[in-house]
Formats: C-alpha cells, sequence, structure tokens
C-alpha cells in the first residue's frame, strides 16, 4: 500500500498514535527474561512478533516498529548471543515491514539507550556511536521509513543518537524521545525543555519524551517541551500510576507495602483505561501529535488512545458496552432480578 511518510504526516497537521512496549509485554507472555531485556523472541519465535505488530495496528497504531530495543551488541553480549547480532536486527525489521506494508502504516527503525554511555569518557561514546552506526546502517538496509532513538536519560547521548541518525540514515526521519527522572532536569544536568529545543534545532524532526513517568507525571515535562518547541512533539509514558511522590515507574512501590515494584510488580500499579484516556485528551488538547505508551502498553490501552484521536483503530468496533450487562447494564432493559437482587449481594456485605 502507498502511504505517505513522517514528514508528510507532520507536516499536514496529523497524528500518529505509536505503539511501543514489546519488551515487557513479551516478559509478561513468557518470551523474554526481565534484568537482561533481549529482543531473543525475534528470532526464537518470529510468528508472535509478527502477531503481537499485528494487534497494535488493530488498535490504532499508525506505525510497526521494529523490535529492535535493546537488540544491540552491549545487550546481545549479556546473553552470549552476540553472533546474533544482525540477524536478530534484520529479522526484526522484516518483521514490521511485512506488518507495515500488509496495513498501510508506517515501518520505524528502532535504537536505544546504549547502556554504556559516560558522559565524558571518549572510549564509552566512540563504542555507544558504533553501535547505533550498525543498527541505523541496518535499519536503512531493512527498508525503515523513519527511525526512532529512545529512552536516553542523559541529552548526551539523544544528541549523540540523533548525530549518528543525520550521518548514517541516508535522510531518514528521526524521533528522538528522552526519559526524563524525578525532576525536569535530565541525568546531565541539562533541563529537559532545553533538551529538546537543542535536538529540534539539530535537526530532530519529532522530540519528545517516552517511558518512566506515566499519564500523571509526564504532562508537567510535556508542557514545558511543547512551550519551547516549534515542531511537533511525542508523548508515550508508561500506563502506570506514577504521582507526584513516585514520579517515574522506577520509584513505585506495591500498593499497601514499601516493596520496590519494578519491574516484576508493575501489574499492581496500573492505570484504568479511563486514566489512559485522560491522558490521551490532556496529550491532544496540548498539541501533540506523536502519541502512544511504552512499556506496559496492551492493546485495550492503545485502543483508548486511539479513540481520543479519532483514528479508525479496527478494535474499536469491539468497544466495550457494559449497558448490555446483564447485571451491570441498563436497569430500564435489564431484568431487575440480575440489575437489583444480584448486585446488591455481589457487591455489598
Amino acid at each position: 500500500m502507498s502511504t505517505k511518510g513522517l514528514r508528510e504526516r507532520l507536516k499536514d497537521g496529523e497524528s500518529l498514535v505509536v505503539a511501543e512496549g514489546y519488551i515487557f509485554e513479551f516478559e509478561r507472555r513468557g518470551y523474554l527474561k526481565s534484568g537482561s531485556f533481549v529482543p531473543e523472541v525475534v528470532l526464537d519465535h518470529p510468528e508472535l512478533v509478527k502477531s503481537l505488530h499485528e494487534e497494535y495496528v488493530h488498535a490504532g497504531s499508525d506505525v510497526v516498529l521494529a523490535f529492535t530495543y535493546y537488540a544491540h551488541r552491549q545487550k546481545l553480549k549479556l546473553v552470549n548471543r552476540e553472533s546474533d547480532l544482525k540477524a536478530m536486527n534484520m529479522k526484526a525489521l522484516q518483521i514490521a515491514r511485512e506488518v507495515a506494508d500488509n496495513t498501510g502504516t508506517l515501518m520505524a527503525g528502532n535504537i536505544c539507550n546504549s547502556t554504556i554511555y559516560k558522559k565524558g569518557d571518549e572510549q564509552a561514546i566512540q563504542d555507544t556511536r558504533d553501535m547505533f552506526k550498525e543498527q541505523i546502517e541496518w535499519a536503512v538496509e531493512g527498508h525503515a521509513d523513519f527511525i526512532v532513538a529512545e529512552t536516553f536519560g542523559e541529552f548526551g547521548e539523544a544528541m549523540l543518537a540523533l548525530e549518528c541518525i543525520k550521518q548514517h540514515g541516508k535522510g531518514l526521519p528521526s524521533v528522538i524521545t528522552l526519559s526524563v527522572p524525578m525532576t525536569t532536569v535530565m541525568i546531565d544536568g541539562i533541563p529537559v525543555d532545553e533538551a529538546c529545543r537543542r535536538l529540534e534545532e539539530a535537526g530532530a524532526d519529532v522530540v519528545g519524551l517516552n517511558c518512566g513517568r506515566g499519564p500523571e507525571t509526564i504532562i508537567e515535562p510535556l508542557t514545558l517541551i511543547q512551550k519551547a518547541c516549534k515542531g511537533p512533539v511525542a508523548a508515550l509514558p508508561v500506563p502506570y500510576r506514577t504521582n507526584q511522590d513516585q514520579v517515574t515507574f522506577f520509584s513505585l512501590t506495591v500498593p499497601g507495602t514499601e516493596k520496590m515494584a519494578f519491574p516484576l510488580d508493575l501489574s499492581s500499579c496500573y492505570c484504568t483505561r479511563e486514566e489512559i484516556r485522560t491522558f490521551a485528551e490532556q496529550s491532544k488538547a496540548l498539541g501533540v501529535q506523536y502519541v502512544g505508551l511504552c512499556c506496559g502498553n496492551a492493546p485495550h490501552f492503545l485502543r483508548e488512545v486511539a479513540a481520543v484521536y479519532g483514528k479508525s483503530a479496527p478494535a474499536l468496533k469491539y468497544s466495550p458496552q457494559m449497558e448490555k450487562h446483564f447485571i451491570f447494564g441498563d436497569e430500564k432493559k435489564n431484568d431487575p432480578y440480575f440489575t437489583k437482587q444480584y448486585k446488591t449481594v455481589i457487591t455489598k456485605k
């Protein structure tokens, strides 16, 4: 199918709903190890990767993001699969390209935080540059429509990623997103709004935030970025109930305890669908054009974002119709034996 490119869509004032969160979803399903978080499933069960891409498009994603997050050299060393590096990247890109072509969506290559970048460490910076270079070149070879560089805690690493995309990306558009910490200042001391402004001025097509913060705590830095930048802004929070005391999902505790929720018990901190819809409404009101969800994302959450942004997602056909529930539905149309007597017994002591 022929489809408009990222730049054309944004220039025309269109929005893009984008599904991320593949790492957590495959860990939850039992196909990826928590801790190392390497996307081994790409080679071990490629049919499942294709299926999840299709589920997210069904839920409203305008973009198929190749599952190359943490498919970089440093991460593959952790699981003794460095020899699979190129094969894993090219397979992920091939799967994503196939789904995008079949659904008329865009396909994005993906690079991310290196886990080795250190400010002022020339060897670490060079090693990071080398990792970015090879993944970007593979994304070009795999016919990506644009490249996402994401989840950077340091402005310097984000800028390095952008520089590498410009140098090795053959002109492909770039989306650069930061993961802002507990304050609105990046780990290397640059305020997040200044960081995004400088990335935009350096040539990024879209700048903004992903991961780290949930819907409640992402709005403040997002507002700062929107004021500082002239072009399209991205917002892809995690769907967890971060708050003013526990600003990032790294700081969340299991409700009622002091136990750290990240990463294995984050399910105890999930947002409701209504909270996801509220986030989408706030983002739309701010003028965010590139919107989605990151770690913890699931199709039913993404469908809420797609609905707010006016997407014709196939999954909207199956939106809830609770008025037809025999107990909790319309009391005027359903048997009071269930809507009153049953409801009382199962909801009240």
